[in-house]
């Protein structure tokens, strides 16, 4: 069978080299050979220390070129490149295959019997659009899963931009007064809500009764009834306004835009433009039919507490498919294994610090307590060479940390850049740090200000978890802290590699019902009580 092939041949090449190996390679191969040959889905947590690595790849990289079927493999532009460059070769020449190997946003060709790697916005566009750009039945393997629904969110989102209103008017020459007037109302009331740090603000019923107005108007010129001669976006816009205002309706179309939509306006204040766009307040519904085209074995860090992931399933359509593990062996069709492995309590684990006698994050104490224990811990480790990241979510405060570190340490702070003196301050914000922690050397310190719980004031987080409370669902259990616990496991993920200090300065860690979750979303970990210099001053590990 596939999987002993698998195993003995991984098994070689892994002995054969003098890197380090992950101990769970040949359990993963294994499993991944299993799901091609059964035709099976699987759902893999490797862990953050493994996936911000990466070393997990080998495990699903050996089955798929060792199986003689075809196969594609679906990762980001910059993992592709890595396989296809450094993986992908080493291997094939270790175990003397020749499959093909592609690259594309399209299966090559109907008789293609080799490996194609794509990325997840072509392959996600092709399915969510039900378009036959990739043949249905090809055994599937996502890499990065963690991203999948932002992914397949930002594919389902349709936008305005400013030049759509220039197009429109092109289209409608005879209408162009009124699409000016409601554009010059609509310019009046987006740019009347206050000022927030995240540029952008849901379209409330004003704003969208200008839009269902105009459409109106649009649908009927000259004693036509049709918007199909409008351009794409104001035709896809016209939809999600449609099916936002029928939502409650009865309907057994199945559309994913049956589902609710957040509508939001994103504002450039010096230019006095705004972009309108509209998302899908959840994805499952949208993904949910995809999953039983192919066979699909889907790869992540950390994608939720429990190995059957009942809450990351859910929110990428997953819910309804069974673990494979209760059926017979021969047993096929939609049904998912899922395996959470576990990280390495001696190697892996790092030193949390974390004061007990902070005010909480929602006070006016907490802000200058936060300043006070930043610059004693800078002190501390002053004299200890390497980076030290401070993590803020808070954009306001950002700022102002930065703006008062630089005061005092000079050039060494920077705020959210790439190019640090060997002795850095990183100040920076939690998607600065994901997308760019790989390029950056791993922290002496990583200063955590705060969980980073999705913040109510971004007018997108409002959005969803209004829609969770008009489902009646748990939206902090089932969206916030999630989407908190995922952040903070693959921030201090770098920290893992020589057990660094991670300084946690939000004390609702120790006040909270939910505290012992991040303390198991951070762990391994060894708590200390204070920290002095000797902490920096001397090698971890």
């Amino acid at each position: 069978m596939i999987e002993v092939e698998v195993h003995d041949s991984l098994h070689s090449f892994l002995r054969s080299q003098d890197e380090a190996a992950w101990p769970h390679h040949l359990t993963m191969a294994r499993l991944v050979a299993r799901a091609l040959r059964l035709g099976r889905g699987a759902l893999i947590q490797v862990g953050a220390a493994c996936g911000y690595q990466g070393h997990y790849r080998l495990s699903y990289l050996a089955p798929a070129l060792l199986w003689s079927k075809p196969t594609i493999i679906v990762a980001p532009i910059e993992v592709q490149q890595r396989l296809k460059t450094v993986e992908i070769p080493r291997l094939q020449e270790w175990f003397q295959t020749h499959k093909a190997i592609r690259t594309g946003e399209r299966w090559p060709s109907h008789d293609f019997q080799g490996l194609l790697l794509t990325s997840p916005e072509a392959w996600l566009a092709a399915q969510l659009a039900r378009r036959e750009e990739f043949p249905p039945g090809i055994p599937t393997i996502i890499d990065g899963v963690d991203d999948l629904e932002d992914w397949a969110r930002t594919q389902l989102t349709a936008s305005i931009q400013p030049s759509d209103w220039e197009e429109l008017m092109l289209a409608r020459p005879s209408q162009i007064e009124t699409i000016r007037e409601a554009r010059v109302r609509l310019t009046r009331l987006v740019f009347q809500h206050p000022v927030n740090p995240y540029e952008c603000y849901l379209i409330e019923s004003k704003e969208q009764n200008i839009l269902r107005r105009l459409y109106a108007t649009l649908q009927a010129p000259e004693g036509s009834n049709s918007l199909s001669d409008l351009p794409p976006a104001w035709r896809d816009f016209e939809q999600r306004l449609r099916a936002e205002t029928q939502r409650f309706a009865p309907s057994s179309s199945g559309d994913a835009l049956t589902q609710a939509q957040i509508f939001w306006a994103t504002v450039a204040r010096r230019q006095g433009l705004f972009t309108l766009s509209s998302a899908p307040a959840e994805v499952a519904s949208a993904l949910s039919p995809i999953w039983s085209k192919q066979p699909v074995v889907l790869i992540g860090s950390t994608l939720d507490r429990e190995a059957e992931a009942p809450i990351y399933r859910g929110n990428v359509g997953l819910s309804d498919l069974t673990k494979s593990t209760q059926l017979p062996e021969e047993a096929s069709g939609r049904t998912l294994t899922c395996l959470k492995f576990s990280a390495d309590r001696q190697n892996d684990l790092i030193q949390l610090y974390l004061p007990d006698q902070l005010p909480l994050p929602n006070t006016p104490e907490f802000q200058a307590a936060c300043f006070q224990k930043v610059h004693s811990l800078l002190c501390l480790s002053a004299t200890a060479p390497g980076l030290t990241v401070l993590l803020v979510g808070d954009v306001p405060l950002k700022a102002q940390i930065g703006a008062t570190l630089a005061a005092e340490f000079g050039s060494r702070v920077q705020v959210e850049k790439t190019c640090l003196e060997e002795n850095g301050i990183l100040v920076s914000g939690w998607e600065f740090w994901r997308q760019h922690q790989a390029v950056l050397p791993a922290p002496l310190l990583l200063v955590i200000a705060t969980l980073p719980l999705p913040s109510l004031e971004n007018p997108l987080v409002s959005g969803r978890v209004n829609y969770y409370k008009q489902s009646r669902q748990d939206w902090f259990r089932l969206y916030l802290l999630p989407e908190a616990l995922s952040e903070l496991a693959r921030a201090v993920a770098p920290m893992r590699e020589h057990q660094g200090v991670v300084a946690l300065l939000d004390s609702r860690v120790l006040h909270r019902s939910y505290g012992s979750q991040v303390l198991a979303a951070l762990s391994p970990l060894a708590r200390l009580s204070y920290l002095d210099n000797s902490v920096f001053a001397q090698p971890n590990g």
